[in-house]
């Protein structure tokens, strides 16, 4: 089985720290999706991709 990695820094492997799953605004509570760290008052928002990783885990038929 293959270790899964980090979100937050893909050199190490991921140890079930809990770390990627703290709200942004208050690193004191669990994300609950309230989606308050990106409401900014613009008109639109937007997300920069920088990278696509295509690992190959996909079955093929």
């Amino acid at each position: 089985m293959e270790r899964k990695r980090c979100l937050l820094d893909e050199e190490k492997f991921c140890d079930e720290c809990g770390e990627c799953t703290r709200c942004d605004l208050d690193p004191q509570k669990l994300c609950d999706n309230c989606m308050k760290c990106i409401q900014t008052g613009a008109d639109y928002n937007a997300v920069e991709i920088d990278e696509i990783i295509d690992d190959d885990t996909q079955e093929q038929p």
